[in-house]
């Protein structure tokens, strides 16, 4: 059953509930206080009643019991509309009854002077009667008065209200069933909508949204959907992401081991042939040892790589002009030979950091500066100390970076140029690692073309000033 249904019902049971309980008090209330009103009259009509018969006796004592019934007699016949029967009588015989259909008066028990029964009984035609039954003394004898009076229209009007009000009943209740449904499809719709939206993403259109401006509590619901959905989008994107870079890992890693293997496997094949000479067999032996080295090396990168990214490092107080005025003055005499000026301007200061990791950093990032200079050039560190660690960037005047890398140059195994960095020994994990280095750090790292030329490499290391 549907939640509007099942709303709309609950509205009809509840109006049912509280206005057929309320209209039949109320109908109940009415009747009772028109049946008080009917017995005080008849009480009233039936005290006047023996007052008469006791004026009558008491003004001649010497009145015969059958003249006093003529006495009520004519009461009767005066009373005729009101009274609908009436019986005078002692405890041996009746003295008077009235001509019209007899009713038979209710059981009252033993009935005493001054005592007043009233009863409601009804007859077999379905009519309603009140009996009202008392005793007097008068003189020796004991005289008894019966008076029914139809109350018959009372019940009718009861009735009457109560087809009145089962029609009203059952009119407002067909109108609220239509509009309650109406209400509840209303305040459900937007239920449906997060119903229909919830599917569409459960089919793969993550960027589908409830547009829904209701500041209630299903507003907020669609609000915080809304939220969740966006929060899951970005989680796929990245999940698909994160699969497309495992892949090209996996493609690069299985590509950068099948070259070394097949030479590898090639002049081991040539060695246990036997049929290279002593100078051809020392150039296989090289060609299996540089190869092998090679292999080593890529291990070794892929094991910091992995170590760097499930570890948690102590950082200690060092000065990072120091480290880099260092780093300098090392490379200078190495990238001499290359043509390559390398420089630096430092800031004073010291901050938290992992030296040697800092100092695999710096040296990958100047590493990958020379590697694009073709005639020499310039290289140069600028360190700066921030308010919670430092800033270094590395620039340089080489050939800058294609656009379409810059997204990709920190995944693993991806190189710019593939064939000129196998050339130049190089795997593709440099700037990898440099990553996962500045992360340890709590900073970033960003490799952006300069507009007079080359690269410049930005490195934040925020682990907090000493």
């Amino acid at each position: 059953m549907r939640f509007s249904m099942k709303i709309a019902i609950c509205m009809l049971a509840l109006l049912s509930v509280l206005f057929g309980a309320g209209g039949s008090l109320l109908i109940a209330k009415s009747f009772g206080d028109s049946l008080e009103r009917e017995k005080d009259t008849a009480f009233e009509m039936y005290c006047t009643a023996w007052g008469t018969v006791q004026m009558v006796s008491g003004m001649n004592p010497y009145l015969q019991l059958e003249e006093l019934a003529d006495t009520v007699r004519l009461m009767f016949e005066q009373n005729r509309s009101d009274w609908a029967t009436l019986r005078f009588s002692t405890e041996e015989k009746v003295l008077y009854r009235s001509e019209t259909a007899f009713l038979q008066f209710p059981d009252t028990g033993a009935l005493t002077a001054g005592n007043c029964v009233i009863q409601i009984a009804g007859d077999d035609a379905g009519d309603r009667y009140l009996f009202l039954s008392g005793g007097a003394v008068m003189g020796e004898d004991m005289l008894y008065l019966q008076i029914a009076y139809d109350i018959s229209a009372l019940y009718t009007m009861r009735q009457g209200q109560l087809r009145t009000f089962l029609q009203i009943f059952s009119l407002l209740a067909i109108l609220c069933a239509i509009l309650s449904y109406a209400a509840a499809r209303l305040l459900t719709l937007p239920l449906v909508s997060l119903s229909r939206v919830s599917r569409a993403i459960a089919g793969g259109k993550f960027s589908s949204r409830i547009r829904l401006r209701s500041l209630d509590e299903i507003g907020q619901v669609a609000q915080d959907f809304n939220t969740m959905a966006a929060r899951m989008e970005k989680t796929v994107v990245e999940l698909r992401g994160a699969v497309k870079r495992q892949e090209r890992f996996v493609g690069s890693f299985a590509h950068e081991m099948k070259t070394p293997m097949t030479a590898l496997i090639g002049y081991a094949e040539l060695l246990r042939s036997g049929t290279l000479t002593q100078e051809e067999q020392t150039e296989a032996a090289g060609y299996i040892y540089s190869e092998g080295k090679r292999l080593e090396n890529l291990s070794k990168k892929l094991l910091e790589l992995l170590v760097l990214k499930q570890k948690d490092i102590p950082l200690t107080p060092i000065c990072p002009a120091a480290l880099v005025e260092e780093l300098t003055e090392r490379l200078k005499p190495l990238y001499a030979a290359k043509g390559i000026v390398i420089s630096c301007q430092c800031e004073d200061g010291a901050c938290y950091l992992e030296p040697d990791l800092v100092w695999s950093l710096l040296l990958n990032l100047a590493d990958n500066a020379q590697k694009a200079m073709d005639c020499g050039g310039h290289i140069a560190f600028c360190l700066e100390m921030l308010k919670d660690g430092c800033r270094v960037q590395v620039l340089d005047n080489g050939r800058g970076i294609p656009p379409e890398a810059l997204a990709h140059l920190t995944e693993a195994f991806y190189r710019v140029d593939k064939a000129r960095s196998r050339e130049q020994g190089g795997f593709g994990l440099g700037l990898s690692l440099c990553q996962e280095i500045a992360s340890l750090h709590h900073g970033t790292i960003c490799l952006e073309n300069r507009p007079e030329g080359g690269v410049c490499a930005t490195v934040e290391l925020r682990g907090g000033r000493a």
